[in-house]
């Protein structure tokens, strides 16, 4: 897929969401055999198209996003014996400058993400020009505008200090500006809310179909609380990027009406949420799959610095989703031997959560630590502790400091939410990126700990000598 933003979107809805491998230059080739963003409205098919195009192009960048962000996180590694730069690019960067190369293998979540933005934009023109009736529109508007939500979220949880583009112009070719971090916070929240409203009045179904990973989800009505759960996520994201105590409120108004169970104590009850499905060809199967994936390591400290059960024993987390590999090593002395793997998802058809209730406790257990309520903070965080972990209570109290609670979250949000796409980014929102290990500190091999991905060399490439906000930060 092409890098800059101005060049990832397509008219052609069928070729968008085939497979994850396209260029924008084919997607500009006619295809009468496909149906165009035109002949959708009319065409009941052609919008489902347009639908399950959203979700498998969110679902296609999924895998690489997990894996980028394990690799800056220090949760897992990508050890490929013949190609080093699996490991270099990722925590030694440009030898010597402590940074990423923008032209290398850490670019990634940018392209993909705008691509999905380009036929989110066609797909909600689409639907403003179509015959649906006033319903369907907004239940289809709602759930379009909520994809819009999610991919810019990953594009500032990845980029953070550089900002965002949120503006999608109609002409692909016109370049659209940078805005801050705040400004892409905002914008994502405003969008979010506007498809909460769209949801509420969108009747009683979709004019398409969801996939299976949307089970319990897949009606207006039921997709809004999905809606609310990532505007929490967001709204946190927010509070802990300088949006402060207003971004705090508005994460505990959007967690109070998603579709958190705070009595839950079961993996079950833990497991509930939305996910992205994988199957045999000729769909795609999970690019994580412990069955085929062998290429996939965790990094030893999670062993290490796993809590004990009372008996002694390894937390339940971490004795369910690791497990040993045969130990290996980065090419040429770039990285550090591990003997551990993951089982979190085991088969080619096991499915990736987009957020599920586990993630909504702990987000709700830092939203009241933000806003005073540190007895409410611990009371969630010792249901987790207990029920997934099978550990002891904590012996923090409401007389601890705030710090030892926050470390006490992320220690919990690790082993919870393991090989989902958190560490990183939680431990850079508490400031707290430099307690991730370093495994080489001295040569020309040692490693730093990245704050950001960089903009993608294209995209650079395409606004040099613009005045900003056109410039690409940071390029």
């Amino acid at each position: 897929m092409t890098t800059h933003t101005a060049r990832t979107a397509s008219a052609l809805l069928l070729a968008s969401l085939s497979l994850a491998a396209c260029s924008s230059d084919t997607l500009n080739i006619a295809n009468p055999n496909t149906p165009t963003v035109a002949g959708a409205s009319a065409d009941p098919q052609a919008l489902q198209l347009l639908a399950t195009g959203l979700l498998r192009q969110n679902r296609n960048s999924r895998g690489g996003f997990i894996t980028e962000t394990g690799r800056f996180g220090r949760e897992a590694y990508v050890y490929t014996p013949q190609e080093g730069r699996n490991t270099s690019a990722y925590l030694i960067g440009i030898s010597g400058q402590n940074r990423l190369d923008p032209a290398g293998f850490a670019v990634g979540s940018w392209g993909g993400p705008y691509g999905n933005l380009r036929d989110v934009f066609n797909f909600k023109n689409t639907v403003n020009g179509s015959t649906l009736t006033a319903e369907q529109k907004r239940a289809a508007l709602g759930f379009a505008k909520t994809i819009e939500g999610i991919e810019l979220l990953t594009v500032i949880a990845t980029r953070d200090t550089i900002g965002a583009v949120v503006q999608i112009n109609q002409d692909a070719t016109d370049l659209a500006p940078f805005v801050s971090r705040d400004s892409t916070y905002r914008y994502i929240l405003n969008t979010l809310d506007e498809a909460a409203a769209d949801l509420a009045a969108g009747g009683s179904a979709f004019p398409f179909n969801l996939n299976s990973g949307f089970a319990g989800f897949n009606t207006p009505a039921t997709f809004r609380l999905f809606n609310r759960a990532m505007a929490a996520r967001a709204a946190a994201y927010h509070a802990t990027a300088g949006g402060g105590a207003a971004a705090w409120t508005r994460a505990r108004t959007a967690l109070d009406a998603s579709f958190i169970n705070l009595n839950a104590t079961t993996a079950a009850a833990y497991n509930v949420g939305v996910y992205h499905p994988f199957a045999a060809a000729p769909d795609v199967t999970n690019p994580l799959a412990a069955a085929t994936n062998t290429d996939l390591y965790a990094h030893m400290s999670i062993d290490a610095d796993a809590p004990l059960k009372p008996d002694g024993t390894k937390d339940n987390r971490f004795l369910a989703k690791i497990g040993p590999r045969p130990s290996r090593n980065a090419p040429q002395g770039l990285g550090v031997a591990s003997s551990l793997g993951f089982q979190v998802y085991p088969a080619i058809t096991t499915p990736i959560p987009i957020i599920r209730n586990e993630e909504l406790m702990l987000l709700r257990a830092e939203i009241l630590l933000a806003t005073g309520d540190k007895a409410g903070a611990l009371a969630m965080i010792n249901n987790i502790r207990v029920n997934s972990g099978g550990l002891a209570p904590t012996t923090l109290t409401a007389a601890s400091p705030d710090a030892d609670i926050v470390t006490e979250i992320l220690v919990q949000k690790r082993y919870s939410l393991l090989l989902e796409g958190h560490r990183w980014i939680d431990m850079r929102r508490y400031g707290r990126l430099n307690q991730l290990p370093l495994d080489v500190t001295t040569g020309v091999n040692a490693h730093f700990v990245a704050r950001v991905q960089p903009l993608p060399q294209g995209e650079c490439l395409v606004r040099v000598g613009r005045p900003a906000p056109l410039a690409g930060p940071g390029c």
